[in-house]
Parts: C-alpha cells; structure tokens; sequence
C-alpha cells in the first residue's frame, strides 16, 4: 500500500476543467513522498531479538524527503506528514526517512502519484547489514527497499544510517532499540537514513515478436561514496542459466554474448545499463537478471521477457459443393505460432437462425514444432448430408495470446436444391444446343441430297 502527498481529488478537478493554453517547459520541485512498507525480519538474523518474537513482517513507513518531481502546477495542495509520537510501543510502524539529496529517486512522478493513478505500491524494507561502532549505541546500518508498482515499474533503494562521528551526533541518533525488532531508532521512532544507491527498471514483463530488436531496461545512481564495480546480464529458463555480457571495471572490455549489446560508455557516464537484443527467436526467451554491483552492495532487477507471434488461419475448402448421402470434411489449419497454448473452436450459423451455435464434432492433430520454434495444429470439422444443414456457415474460431482478437476464418455449404436446381438448368441448355446444332446439320445434309 502507498499513499501520496498529493490530494487526488484537486488534481482530477483541475485535469477536468477547461482546456489551457499550453503549458511552458515544467518546472521541478522538491516535495516529500510516504510510502506504506512492510518490514521483512528474517533479513535482520545478525542482530539480536527479543524473546518470542515471531511475527516475520512489521508495519514501516518510508519517507523520502526532498525528491525532485515536475511540478506542473498541481502539487500546490500538499498534504504534509506528520511525524509519529516519542517512544512508540512494539505495534508502532518504523518510519525509515531516507534523504534523496545524493542520488535522485528514479520514476519519482509515478511514485508521488500512485494513488491518484490506480496504482498500488508494494515496498518492503530489509536489513542489509550493520557495522557496530567501538563505544556507544551508534551503527552504519544498511537496509535494501524495494517498491514493486502494479505497472511494472520495479525500484531497489540502499538506505544507509548515518555514522555517529562526534559526541553531538551520537546525541542527535543516539536512542533505544525497537522494543521488538532490536533496530538502533531515534527517540521519535524514526530510523535517518540516506540513499547511497538506487537500481530501477520501467518493466518486469516485456513481449515482443519473432525477429524484432528489443530493449530491457536497467538504470543505476550512486553517490559520491559509492563506485561502480561490476555489471552483470544473467539470462535464466527451464532451470538452466547463463550469463550474457559481464564488465568488470578497469577491465579491458567486456565480455559478451551474440546479439546483445550494452553501451559501456553509458554504463560509465550516465548509469544506463539496458540491454538491447536483436533478432529475437524464441530461445531468447525467458528470465533475464540485471545485476548492478558497488563494492559494497548488489541490487537487481529481473525481467520477464516473453516471446509471441501470431498464427495464420486458413480453412480449406472454403465453398463446399454439398452432394447428398456424402461425407464432407472441412480443414482448418493454423500455423507458427507461440507460445504453445491456442484455443480452437467450431460453430454453424444458419438463414434460419442467425446466431452461431458450437459444434463438438472437432477432432485434432498433434501439435508440430517448426524449426524456428513456432507451433502448428490441424482441427477437422465432419460433416453430412444426414445431420447438416444448408444453406449454412461453418467458422473456425482461433484465440491465442499473440492476438488482440480472436480470428475467424469460414466456410459456406450450399444447399442441395441450389446444387439440383443449377443441374437442371445445366442439363436444359445442354439440350436446346444439342437440338440446334443437329436441326442445322440436318438442314445442310437435306440440302445436299437435293442438288
């Protein structure tokens, strides 16, 4: 769960209301964002517990104070939030504020405006590790927070406690430990953090199609005490897994795999990490793992990548000359597609009624597997002149992930009196020729016999 600090009730007022000139390139603002967490214990197993604490979740609050957000001239109604009281029971959430003043906060819009989107928040925070001072109740604690939203958007955040370097700052920190999960806080509930790092990508699921280029996106910030020691691409499936482009820095070069490139000098000077690969098949396919390291801390992102492509429909015959006392089977063939699920149905829509009603007496193929990895199946449709009827259409219906809708391709039977009927008048001109040409022969022949 998350909340903002913006009321959405003014910003749905003002996007409602009438239509504005244009507005100017946006301006930036430095507001606070409040974010309902989950505090994941089993993290903290180095520091020491309370006698029957069991619960593995605490609720947490996180602060982030002073993030740059455009400011398009909504954010003037900004609810403000209120610190908790001193000394809070063993139930009061852990408020984390972590400043943002070293290493921006990356989709702070989306974060800020969640609420007001539909969008849900999942933040958990974890210890990370902890280094106890010689004297005193003053740590370096690190804690991990990662925010998952309902859009794809996945964020990893390396808070780090302040170190208590003088005898006014072990005052300012110095207070006891949460009653129940043994963690250093102020008097007034809070634990002071910093963002020493932060990992994010705009997507956890991409889909794409046969033979395209496709970016996974991987973006890190570290501040000033912080540097870049490795970057590293995994790809995972069906249990198996290996890596894909690996820099070490200071290394010559990277090392990387066919049809994948990551930009080093963007890796180095402005933190993108994405992966771009080209010409997709689908053995790419699968869980691929961005992993940023520091020399200290690891953060990161997988992403789903899912390869689809669209099957081709046809149904063979489509007019089908319908003779009486006679078997008739209708074919429909549908070819590369992936994945491997497709759904396959039959209905008949007659003059008559003219809502289409399903048949059962579908038989399949086995599904074949094409050398580019695409499958393929074969539905048949029986029909006879005892059970049918005509004039009628036959439609195969196919539904598969790849497709927005589903298509439909149809056969026409017609009636046995249309095909009688056309046999008659046939067989009648036939007859009228045949009379004509042999009264004209028999004309030139009687002629002859005179002369």
């Amino acid at each position: 769960m998350a909340w903002g600090l913006v009321l959405c009730g003014v910003l749905l007022a003002l996007a409602s209301g009438p239509a504005k000139a244009p507005a100017p390139v946006p301006r930036f603002r430095s507001v606070d964002i409040a974010l309902g967490c989950s505090y994941v214990e089993e993290a903290m197993r180095s520091l020491p517990r309370s006698v029957g604490s069991s619960p593995s979740e605490h609720p947490a609050t996180l602060l982030l104070r002073g993030v740059s957000v455009r400011d398009d001239g909504n954010l003037d109604d900004i609810t403000e939030y209120k610190s908790p009281e001193e000394n809070p029971d063993d139930s009061s959430p852990i408020v984390f504020e972590a400043s943002a003043q070293s290493v921006s906060i990356p989709h702070a819009d989306s974060l800020l405006h969640a609420d007001c989107d539909g969008e849900e928040v999942n933040c958990e925070i974890s210890l990370y590790s902890s280094q106890l001072a010689d004297e005193g109740p003053c740590h370096t604690s690190w804690f991990m927070a990662t925010l998952q939203l309902s859009g794809g958007i996945s964020i990893a955040l390396v808070l780090r406690s302040p170190h208590c370097g003088s005898q006014e700052e072990k005052v300012e920190h110095e207070a006891t430990l949460h009653p129940k999960l043994r963690i250093p806080m102020r008097k007034k509930g809070t634990v002071l953090t910093t963002v020493e790092f932060q990992s994010s990508s705009h997507n956890t699921s991409v889909h794409t199609h046969l033979g395209s280029s496709v970016t996974l996106d991987c973006h890190f910030a570290l501040a000033s005490s912080s540097s870049l020691s490795s970057l590293q691409w995994r790809r995972q499936h069906q249990g198996s897994g290996h890596s894909l482009f690996w820099y070490q820095v200071g290394s010559t070069g990277p090392t990387v795999q066919p049809k994948v490139h990551v930009d080093v000098e963007e890796v180095l000077g402005s933190g993108d990490a994405s992966l771009r690969l080209q010409g997709v098949s689908v053995g790419d396919e699968g869980t691929y793992i961005c992993l940023v390291s520091t020399t200290q801390h690891q953060a990161q992102h997988i992403i789903q990548l899912h390869v689809v492509v669209p099957p081709r429909v046809r149904i063979i015959p489509a007019v089908v000359s319908f003779e009486r006392d006679v078997k008739t089977t209708l074919v429909c063939s549908i070819v590369g597609y992936y994945p491997l699920d497709v759904s396959v149905s039959w209905t008949q829509k007659t003059p008559e009624d003219d809502t289409e009603t399903p048949l059962s007496n579908v038989h399949f193929s086995s599904h074949r597997q094409g050398q580019d990895g695409t499958y393929s199946i074969t539905s048949y449709l029986s029909i006879s002149s005892a059970t049918a009827q005509a004039p009628a259409t036959y439609s195969c219906h196919v539904s598969h992930v790849a497709l927005a809708e589903p298509i439909s391709v149809s056969a026409h039977l017609k009636a046995p009196e249309q095909m009688g009927l056309e046999g008659l008048v046939g067989g009648f001109i036939a007859t009228v020729l045949f009379i004509v040409v042999l009264f004209i022969m028999l004309r030139r022949a009687g002629r002859s016999l005179k002369y």
